[in-house]
């Protein structure tokens, strides 16, 4: 039913959001005598914040079309070389260079209710120097019930299969919640010495171990039983998606909770691009629209997904405590003697507070201490660790250099 209700509610606001983009546009009007003028400008601004907020926003794009290699453009072409159910391997082509000439990397992509377009500014900063690869995981609404389920294991199976794809000596990076179940490949491959297991492996901003300086994330996940959460949160995808009648935990409500946690600076923020619209600041108030459009881009989760990775991660810290399972098979990260480990934290982070990734390197206990780095960004939150200034000019620098010290 809320899901429902959601969709009702969409559809009753499409009128007024209609009239207020046409209303906008027609007072706006540069023939209009009166466009200009102090109230005029923020009747338009005030209407255009409101078709703004309203609107429902699909699957952004990469729009990564060049990049540069030793001072020249290069040509990027987007090639889907892979395809599940509920992933779609993608690999950033770049004209006129070599494959094998430089690291295959896979970037793991969150299925924590955003795109993987949200990782646009980590593939920009990797793309020069690396083949890339990312999951581009498919929003459940639109996988028909008949596809079958996608829970945690699967998600472990996917990553091992893309690393087959890949072969031997590639490297992964891992952001936020597929830290676990990159980890968890990785021992599991690791365990059966098999030949494509990654060659270095970077964990960015993970919740390892959520024991460690809990965050608010953290507090909410063991605040009530796991039943609670399937009878409050998990809900039927209505008609007419494609993936009506799958159980999901909807990208809205994902979505409701993060703007919640910081609620305060989200409506400072549209102060400010309500301000700017009204100076005719038009460049400044595109950039906070534009961040907002790729943060209210949200998919649903599988609810087997979602309520195993509750349990395991957040509730049962199954990994750190060495009772992780997958497939009845014991994940046990202290079998990793080859796949070199980084682990990358900011100190502001309120998602994945600082030390719970870090908990990694413990747990990869088999590893040379020479084969372990760990770095911790000082000044930045969670989307700093691999979006913005930080990123392309402190971290991702370091990233790159651990992943050329571990290619053969």
């Amino acid at each position: 039913m809320l899901y429902h209700l959601y969709e009702m509610q969409r559809a009753a606001l499409a009128p007024a959001r209609f009239a207020a983009d046409q209303t906008r546009a027609l007072i706006r009007h540069p023939l209009n005598p009166v466009a200009n003028l102090p109230a005029t400008r923020a009747l338009a601004a005030g209407l255009e914040l409101f078709e703004h907020t309203t609107r429902r926003y699909g699957k952004p794009h990469f729009d990564i079309a060049e990049t540069e290699i030793d001072g020249r453009k290069v040509a990027v072409e987007e090639v889907v070389v892979q395809r599940t159910d509920f992933c779609e391997l993608r690999h950033f082509a770049r004209q006129g260079v070599a494959p094998g000439t430089q690291p295959r990397l896979l970037l793991v992509a969150p299925m924590s209710g955003h795109f993987a377009t949200l990782l646009r500014g980590t593939v920009r900063a990797m793309v020069p120097d690396h083949e890339v690869y990312i999951t581009d995981w498919i929003d459940a609404r639109d996988v028909p019930l008949s596809r079958g389920t996608f829970d945690l294991d699967d998600y472990i199976d996917t990553l091992i299969g893309f690393f087959g794809h890949l072969g031997p000596g590639a490297h992964v990076m891992a952001v936020c919640q597929p830290s676990v179940p990159v980890l968890a490949a990785v021992s599991l491959m690791a365990a059966d010495k098999h030949a494509c297991a990654p060659a270095s492996m970077t964990l960015m901003g993970g919740p390892i171990d959520t024991r460690v300086n809990p965050t608010e994330v953290n507090t909410y996940a063991e605040s009530a039983p796991l039943a609670w959460f399937e009878r409050n949160v998990v809900v039927r995808v209505p008609w007419p998606n494609r993936g009506a009648m799958r159980r999901v935990y909807p990208g809205f409500l994902q979505l409701a909770g993060f703007m919640s946690m910081n609620l305060e600076r989200h409506m400072d923020a549209h102060h400010d691009i309500f301000r700017h619209l009204v100076q005719g600041d038009g460049e400044s108030a595109q950039a906070k629209q534009a961040f907002y459009e790729e943060y209210r881009a949200v998919m649903d989760l599988t609810a087997e997904f979602y309520l195993q990775t509750v349990a395991t991660v957040f509730q049962e810290h199954a990994l750190p405590k060495g009772e992780m399972v997958s497939r009845g098979r014991a994940i046990e990260p202290a079998a990793i003697t080859e796949t070199a480990l980084m682990t990358v934290e900011g100190e502001l982070d309120d998602i994945s507070g600082v030390g719970q990734t870090r908990a990694a390197q413990t747990l990869c206990s088999g590893l040379a201490k020479a084969r372990k780095l760990h770095y911790e960004q000082k000044g930045v939150g969670h989307y700093g660790i691999f979006n913005g200034r930080r990123w392309r000019d402190e971290i991702a620098p370091r990233v790159k250099a651990f992943i050329a010290a571990q290619t053969r």
